[in-house]
This record gives structure tokens, sequence and C-alpha cells, in this order.
């Protein structure tokens, strides 16, 4: 039995799996059986949530029925974006310019505080601040373009709409026209996530795995976990950051689990010198995005489907990777070299492309953080501060665009 869904997160072997000093200390078994929070889930998300919570004495406890950081978390290509994967103009139709503008200025802060918080706390995870080259494809040609930069600057955010002659002019890019922004960055995510376990104290922060949570019940001020092994665990607060194995009472038909597929080159891949300073991605469906590492591969994905089950498929895995090899080459005008990695991943979108952090339906202290599509890792930021603000009773001025819906 489990009160999550089950799924295979990823296929092959990703680039990240290669890194060195991604361990994080694990326990088999909790020391106690009460604490004030418990984290589900060990990935991006439940170190930023747990570095956030962090402190105030609080006794927190993380668990995972994987180890750390080999969940979802180990297949992300890393591109930490401001740019939300609905533009400003459609979220705008959708929920309304107040909300979608609060929505793209908190994501831009967002990626700002996760900077700052990797620079407090000195996890060294090759994090680079970076600029984003936003290009005119299938879905949004250049008028569309124009129109959101002039939106996004109109309300402050960082948007420069190129022309095609400009694009081609600075950056050898032959697309009709292409919107460029600042506040991003790129890092390794697996040692951004063993780094924030690190930087907690072992008296405070408990990480046990692996442990499988199979039901909960809230009464009163706690709520009680059970486990797979039997043990009956409690907390004043639990926050579940498992991402695409989502708590089965989130399931809604505004957000679906889909398929996407990435890939590495070797060090050094021949690439424009332009791209050591930005990440990119079009408006096409599906879509191709890629960016460099500091020793010069580059990381490039796509290809998304609705068909999550697909990752496992070696003849499908070859196609595309293929296909993401073939439009790279093209785009960039010139061959990359071989490609060292090739692995596949299961995603989440929303309809509006928002992340659900909020409080499972029937409950006031269980919350769920499912930080969905091509912004995880600056969701799982927002997730973050969202989660400290309700445990420690404030509001968040911004909570009201991540509800469950």
């Amino acid at each position: 039995m489990t009160i999550t869904t089950k799924a295979d997160l990823r296929a092959a072997r990703p680039f990240w799996a290669a890194t060195p000093d991604i361990r994080v200390e694990t326990q088999a078994l909790p020391e106690r059986k009460e604490y004030d929070v418990i984290v589900v889930g060990a990935g991006i998300s439940g170190a930023i949530v747990t570095r956030m919570l962090a402190g105030k004495n609080r006794r927190i406890l993380v668990v995972d029925r994987r180890s750390p950081v080999h969940g979802s978390t180990m297949a992300s290509t890393a591109m930490i974006q401001y740019e939300i994967d609905v533009p400003l103009f459609k979220l705008s139709e959708m929920i309304g310019e107040d909300k979608a503008v609060r929505a793209w200025r908190r994501s831009a802060r967002a990626v700002e505080d996760l900077v700052d918080l990797m620079k407090k706390h000195s996890v060294d995870c090759a994090l680079e601040e970076k600029k984003t080259l936003f290009l005119a494809g299938d879905d949004l040609g250049y008028r569309a373009l124009r129109k959101e930069a002039e939106l996004r600057a109109a309300k402050g955010l960082s948007a420069e709409y190129l022309e095609g002659s400009r694009l081609v002019e600075e950056y050898g890019l032959e697309r009709t026209g292409a919107i460029r922004s600042d506040r991003s960055a790129s890092a390794n995510p697996a040692r951004m996530t063993a780094g924030l376990f690190r930087s907690l104290s072992q008296d405070e922060v408990t990480v046990c795995s692996p442990v499988e949570i199979t039901d909960y019940r809230e009464s009163g001020d706690e709520v009680v976990l059970a486990t797979a092994d039997g043990q009956l665990l409690s907390a004043g607060h639990v926050v579940f950051c498992s991402g695409y194995e989502f708590l089965k009472p989130m399931q809604s038909g505004h957000h679906q689990i889909m398929a996407t597929w990435a890939v590495a080159t070797q060090p050094h891949a021949p690439r424009p010198a332009w791209l050591s300073s930005h990440i990119v991605w079009e408006a096409s469906d599906p879509y191709l995005y890629f960016r460099a590492t500091p020793d010069g591969r580059i990381i490039a994905g796509g290809e998304d489907e609705a068909t999550s089950a697909t990752i496992t498929d070696p003849d499908i895995m070859k196609r595309k990777i293929a296909r993401i090899g073939e439009k790279l080459e093209a785009l960039l005008g010139r061959p990359v070299g071989k490609i060292a990695y090739r692995w596949s991943a299961r995603f989440g979108t929303t309809d509006d492309g928002l992340p659900i952090i909020d409080q499972v339906p029937g409950c006031s202290r269980v919350l769920s953080v499912m930080g969905f599509g091509g912004n995880g890792i600056t969701f799982s930021m927002i997730a973050g501060q969202i989660v400290k603000s309700r445990i420690s009773g404030k509001d968040d001025p911004d909570g009201d665009l991540f509800t469950f819906r």
C-alpha cells in the first residue's frame, strides 16, 4: 500500500550520476518518534524546504523511499529560469493580469533568492548566473514574442526583443526573433541538493532512507505517519516534497505527467563562445532547450510527449536522442561532437504552468509541494518560502497563486 503514486522517474544514466561528492549521510531508522516537521522527499524540493525551515530549534526529519538526490533531481537539466512555461500575455488571459504579473515577478525574485541561498550556505554546485534566449518557433512567432517582450518590460521584468537580423549578427542563430533576458542561472542539481543537506546541523535535521510512508492522519495539532515497516511517526507539520510521485489526494485534471529526454556531450564540445553565458529555449512544440556546463559540455533536452510510460522504451529513446542532436546541430550550424550521456525522465505540467504549493485537501498541517514544468528548481525555492511562512503561522503574499486546483 502507498499513498503516493509510484513510477519509474527516469531511465538510463543521467550526467549528474557521474558527479562526485553527492552523498548524503543517512540513517536507516529515525532516532525518535516525534518531530516538529517531517519532510517526505529528499530531492531538490525537499532540500530547499528543509534548509528554509531549519533553525529555531525545530526538530526535522527527512525521509525518502530512495536514496537522497537519486529521484527526479538526478534527471534535471538545471536550467534555472525566471520565465514560466506559459508566456505572460497568455497567463494574463488565463488568470488575470494582476495574478500573472505577480507570478512572473515572484519567479524572477526566486532565482535571485536561490543564488543568495547557495552563497549564504557555501553550497558548491557549479552555480552560474546567465542570460536567457527565448527563440521564436512554430508555437510563438516573432510577433507574439515582440508582444510578450513589450508586456514584460512594461511590468518591470527583464526582457529585450531581438529582431531576426540582430539575432543572426550577435548569435549566429537563424530565427525570426527572440527575447533576451537576465535573472537566469544553471547549476549541478545533484551537488546543489547534497550540498544543502550537508549544510544542515545533524543535531536538528535527521535524514532517513529508505523509508516509505504508507499512510497519514491529521488529528488536532499533530500528524501521524505510518511507514511500510510498521513504525508510527508524528509531527506538528508534514510536507510532501515527493514531486512527480505526488499524493493521491492531489490528483487533478489540471495537471499531467509527461516524458522528456536529454543529452550531455563530451567536455569542450564545439560551441559558440556566447553559450557559456546563456541558456536557450524555443517557442516550439516540442521544444528544444540547451546550455553549457563549466567544462564545456552542452546539455540539451526536449521532445516532450504526454505518454510518460515511454521513458523506458529503448527504441523511443534512440529516436528522441537522435532528434535532439539533429535539432541542436541544425540550430547552432555545427556538429557538437559525441553524445556522452543520454537519459529520459518523467515531469509534470499544469494548465497554467504554475506549481501547486498548498495544504492537502481536508488537512491544515499536511502540505504538498508539486513543482511542475520547466521551472522545477525555481518553483522549489518559492515552495521553501511559502512553506516556511505557513509553518510559522504567516501568510505569504503570493500563496494564492499556487493553490491546489
